[in-house]
């Protein structure tokens, strides 16, 4: 295996070992919608199920179509990250980087998508009454990943 691809196994499998292990320290230790505060006016931890996709997207729909959609999805999504990053050449460390943290991610999340039919979000962030949607580790790297993304192809020159 060259550099390359262990850099993407090694990124992937922390990214979903952490995301996984988070998880099951709050499905073990927190019922569905407890709340812990940790920075009071701040950050909590709630144990949420989110059936939908990113913001609750689709959340309302029959769960056999969101299954469907979602894995369907997740899955030419996740085949979609990898196309991109064989493409991408080694001297864009921090591309190849980015791409593994959306691809683990994505692996994360659809894990719970597959065990559970939902996602399990539970970090929580807000400003008195305005909460910024739930999320978790799995959603943390994606975000990080597409942020990087989103710099190279808006600053640098990227080959795709």
């Amino acid at each position: 295996m060259t550099a390359k691809y262990q850099m993407l196994a090694i990124i992937t499998l922390v990214t979903v070992i952490a995301d996984q292990a988070t998880k099951q320290v709050i499905l073990a230790t927190m019922a569905l919608h407890e709340t812990i505060e940790v920075i009071p006016g701040f950050f909590s931890l709630t144990h949420i199920h989110n059936p939908g996709g990113a913001f609750g997207f689709m959340a309302g729909q029959p769960q056999g179509v969101r299954a469907v959609l979602f894995l369907v999805v997740s899955t030419l999504a996740a085949a979609f990250v990898l196309y991109l990053y064989k493409t991408t050449p080694r001297t864009l460390p921090w591309l190849l980087g980015a791409l593994a943290l959306i691809f683990g991610g994505a692996v994360g999340n659809l894990i719970d998508r597959i065990r559970f039919g939902v996602v399990v979000d539970f970090l929580d962030f807000y400003v008195k009454g305005l909460h910024w949607p739930a999320f978790n580790v799995a959603d943390s790297a994606i975000t990080v990943g597409m942020t990087v993304l989103v710099f190279h192809i808006l600053f640098k020159k990227v080959p795709f």
